[in-house]
């Protein structure tokens, strides 16, 4: 029973596929392609692949993107599913305002996160942060309840509004350094320190709230530049995404 987890972010979709659709099955095959190039899935990256058995995704890239990438989907009979934000599943409570509003991204990664921790043992509170187009820290308690989360721009985005909005900010991309002395460098750490400032802010609320440590896990095409400059102990996952979609699909098989 091969599964196919899908991840369409706002720049590009990730794919793995799985020889099962449980947590911990073995990765077949895998890959990334940005949004542009999506039609040519089906002659290329997907072409010479074993049907999947059946697959589950996540979108915020919008319809129109959803609609080409099921066009993909079709070089096989399984019925695209795409993860909507509920109030509860596998084991995760929503605690957002509007639990349906929620980006399924965030959601099912903080499926994923929570049951990483509660795969080693007894639960604990979890952060998760995601850094791509825009980075997101959430907030999970020990029960499995998520309590709330921030949104801040991602790299890029940031740059970009600098940019924009600053005359003679046009400069190429420095690196993170303790005291910058230069524009560049400037731009850079300013980002990287606002960001794992926002991590470390959310870390300590949640370590009070709880009574616990916190597991903070990092994900994310951009994770690398975040993660050295925060003093927190902490984990990347390169596929919480996926490790949250195969515990919501493993979930639903169960039922």
């Amino acid at each position: 029973m091969t599964f196919l987890a899908i991840d369409v972010g706002n720049t590009r979709l990730k794919w793995a596929l799985y020889a099962s659709p449980q947590p911990g099955a073995a990765v077949m095959a895998h890959g990334a392609v940005f949004l542009e190039t999506i039609d040519h899935l089906a002659d290329h990256d997907w072409k010479k692949l074993p049907p999947p058995t059946s697959m589950l995704g996540c979108v915020v890239a919008g319809e129109s993107i959803r609609r080409r990438v099921e066009e993909q989907l079709e070089i096989w009979d399984i019925d695209p599913r795409w993860v909507v934000s509920s109030s509860h599943a596998a084991g995760v409570t929503n605690g957002y305002e509007h639990p349906a509003r929620l980006g399924p991204d965030r959601w099912v990664a903080m499926i994923g996160a929570w049951h990483h921790v509660c795969s080693r043992g007894a639960p604990r509170p979890v952060l998760v942060v995601m850094v791509g187009t825009a980075v997101t820290v959430d907030a999970v308690d020990e029960t499995g309840h998520f309590l709330g989360g921030l949104i801040l721009p991602g790299f890029g985005v940031m740059q970009n509004a600098l940019e924009m909005g600053t005359a003679g900010l046009r400069v190429p991309t420095g690196e993170v350094v303790d005291f910058p002395t230069n524009t560049s460098d400037a731009l850079m750490s300013g980002g990287v320190n606002a960001m794992a400032g926002a991590v470390e802010r959310m870390y300590r609320k949640l370590r009070a709230k709880t009574g616990q440590e916190p597991v903070l896990l990092m994900s994310g095409g951009a994770s690398p530049k975040l993660s050295p400059v925060t003093d927190l102990k902490f984990e990347v996952v390169e596929r919480l995404v996926f490790d949250g979609l195969l515990a919501l699909q493993s979930h639903r098989l169960a039922l």
